[in-house]
């Protein structure tokens, strides 16, 4: 499965809701996107990633130690609502599979809690801190249209869209958070 690349105008797109009705083909889908997020070594990936304008999110936090194989448990997330974010943020870079070859600098709350549908249509509440809570946030940022670039301000973004432009150049694939990474077969 192909991961959407920046600047494809599907990533700026805000995504339309899960039916009921869909979650059948709702669940081929999050298989297909889970496997494409660990075969490019992601943490998360929404549906607008892969082309398709649905409320669906694949997150797998769990980074194996050296030497431990990665298991594979991802959790689907649909519909998220009533997203409540906590007072404490912090400052961290991130990657992106959709704006392979860069990191960038992005703060967010230190914890969220949403309520979200699972694949049967039940409703689940998921909270999370730390590093969960920031890939949460910014896969949630991808179900509203919202990219890295749109997160941090003008004189950083051009600067940022240079290096992206510079690392594309350099032939970055998804899974690559900088030029010398793939420059070593990453």
């Amino acid at each position: 499965m192909k991961i959407i690349l920046s600047p494809d105008t599907l990533l700026r797109q805000k995504c339309e809701p899960v039916s009921p009705e869909e979650l059948p083909r709702i669940a081929q889908l999050a298989k297909k996107m889970a496997k494409a997020m660990y075969q490019h070594e992601g943490c998360g990936l929404a549906a607008p990633q892969i082309g398709v304008s649905k409320q669906v999110i694949v997150l797998d936090t769990n980074v194996p130690k050296e030497g431990e194989e990665r298991t594979h448990d991802p959790l689907v997330i649909i519909n998220p609502c009533n997203i409540k974010l906590g007072d404490e943020t912090e400052l961290d870079e991130e990657g992106c599979l959709s704006i392979p070859g860069i990191t960038v600098s992005i703060r967010r709350s230190t914890s969220i809690e949403l309520e979200a549908m699972d694949l049967e249509g039940n409703t689940i509440v998921i909270s999370a801190e730390g590093f969960d809570a920031r890939a949460l946030q910014h896969e949630l940022d991808h179900l509203e249209g919202t990219t890295m670039f749109e997160r941090i301000d003008v004189v950083a973004r051009s600067a940022k869209l240079k290096e992206y432009e510079l690392a594309r150049a350099a032939g970055v694939k998804p899974g690559d958070t900088s030029v010398e990474q793939r420059g070593q077969g990453a």
